[in-house]
């Protein structure tokens, strides 16, 4: 069914900073492409909020009817670290410390991200393409950009000629930047690079002697550059121009920017006509970072494993918090904030279970059609998630009155209501139907804090060995209790 026949999206561009009414180039076809992770470790929950985002999009625009080739890459290849011009690539020096090939790294951590990826029920993209295997393609494409006179080699490695391209293009109109800021702001050469500037990012390095990851190329042996794969992986599967680029704020400054002038280069023409970017996720107000220890897997998050939050929580709860928010907006993950969304899931999932025990009637006093179209014109603004989500708990507030018999439906328009919801909760947002009970979050929490109870009993009583022996016990059992301010609380190790 051609839903998008009647439906009007506007996509808020980063390119131009404004919201676009979106035609896609071929109509009812879309090709989009989303930058996926580079494989050396377990996947960033961060990474995890951006890949979800874009899921809600991918399952909104396939609803509409629309024919999505999605296109999410696996960079496998390696590039260096902090994506510098020179030291060591992160899936070699994550091989090296844990002394084993570096492609055993990426499988592994291939089959880790897609395990996460499953466990919150994502949809998998159309096509996975990884950088190792198109190697082939981005030499072709690096002797593009050489002929037309924006690349230049020096000791077999080749780098992209920025002040070159600058002279009859843009370089920074998708991050807002001008090059002479960027000369302004940048170190000079101490001499000892290839580069004619600092600006200069490569296409192709050189791989020295112990660089493991290594192909031959007409400059001698290397290893393609960070953002060469995804201009590549990206124009041979939608073409030279095609409809979405996504990814993280985090990719905007360098990685779109250089896809952007790589693709004219080579091609003559920009790549992409509407640029979307998720914005970041933050725990407890500040940035995540390993360095401080202000951070938590997906798999610490779900297991209740960590020393931030309070219990473990499931996946649709965590999908479900993402959800409440744009995804242009910073997100705050907290405890406080995944207990009301807890709260918020299983309300709307119980009024979903009751829906086939309403009774219809002659008449509607609702009128459920204009709450559908409510519900299409939120996801139409930019794939505005949380007004999606206030109008299904408009529903909630419609099940639970005709419940109680203060409001009235007839059975088409019942029929509608549950169509309508089932469509944005599961088929859109992703969420699965799984009640309270079924999680087993409630009985596992009934009987810690039963427990916990006759924990406080015993301290009060002075029992001091019975209170040490509830908390041991459990500790043995995998469950941590917290004492704090605001009392006791438990993680499940």
């Amino acid at each position: 069914m051609q839903l998008f026949q009647d439906q009007q999206i506007k996509i808020y561009n980063s390119l131009t900073g404004k919201k676009e009414l979106f035609k896609p180039i071929n109509e009812g076809h879309i090709g989009m492409y989303v930058c996926g992770p580079t494989v050396y470790s377990n996947v960033h929950l961060g990474n995890v909020r951006t890949f979800m985002s874009f899921d809600m999009i991918f399952r909104y625009l396939k609803h509409l009817g629309y024919k999505v080739r999605y296109v999410r890459n696996i960079t496998d290849a390696g590039h260096l670290e902090n994506d510098a011009d020179a030291g060591e690539d992160k899936i070699t020096k994550k091989a090296r410390l844990e002394q084993i090939e570096p492609m055993e790294v990426v499988q592994r951590y291939t089959v880790d991200f897609h395990n996460i990826l499953n466990t919150f029920n994502f949809l998998p993209p159309s096509i996975e393409p990884t950088a190792t295997g198109h190697i082939i393609e981005q030499i072709e494409l690096i002797k593009s950009i050489i002929d037309n006179g924006f690349a230049y080699e020096v000791n077999g490695s080749v780098y992209f000629d920025v002040h070159k391209f600058n002279e009859s293009h843009e370089y920074g109109k998708l991050s807002k930047r001008k090059l002479e800021d960027l000369i302004h702001n940048t170190r000079e050469l101490d001499g000892q690079s290839d580069k004619k500037n600092p600006q200069d990012f490569a296409l192709w390095k050189k791989a020295e002697p112990q660089h493991i990851m290594r192909w031959p190329s007409p400059w001698g042996d290397g290893f393609p550059g960070w953002h060469l794969e995804c201009t590549a992986m990206s124009t041979k599967y939608l073409g030279d121009r095609f409809d979405i680029h996504g990814g993280g704020m985090d990719l905007k400054f360098p990685h779109h920017e250089c896809e952007i002038a790589q693709n004219e280069a080579a091609k003559g023409e920009s790549p992409v006509n509407y640029w979307m970017h998720a914005n970041m996720l933050e725990l407890n107000g500040q940035r995540m970072s390993k360095t401080t220890g202000n951070t938590v897997n997906p798999d610490e998050l779900l297991s209740g494993n960590n020393k931030f939050f309070s219990k473990a929580y499931a996946p649709s709860v965590i999908r479900f918090f993402i959800a409440q928010s744009s995804y242009r907006s910073v997100l705050d993950l907290t405890d406080d904030g995944l207990l009301a969304s807890e709260k918020g899931f299983f309300r709307l999932m119980d009024a979903i279970n009751q829906l086939d025990s309403l009774q219809a009637s002659k008449t509607s006093t609702i009128d459920i059609n204009a709450w559908k179209h409510a519900c299409y014109d939120a996801m139409n603004d930019d794939f505005n998630s949380p007004i999606v989500i206030a109008h299904l708990f408009e529903a909630v507030k419609y099940i639970n009155q005709v419940k109680e018999g203060v409001e009235t439906l007839t059975e088409a328009d019942l029929a509608l209501l549950k169509e309508t919801i089932n469509i944005f909760t599961f088929d859109v947002l992703g969420l699965e139907n799984v009640t309270k009970k079924e999680s087993g979050t409630d009985k596992l929490s009934a009987a810690v804090d039963i427990l916990i109870k006759l924990r406080q009993e015993a301290r009060a009583n002075r029992d001091f060995a019975l209170s040490d022996q509830i908390r041991d016990e459990l500790a043995n059992a995998g469950i941590q209790l917290k004492d704090g301010k605001d009392g006791t609380s438990f993680s499940v190790n």
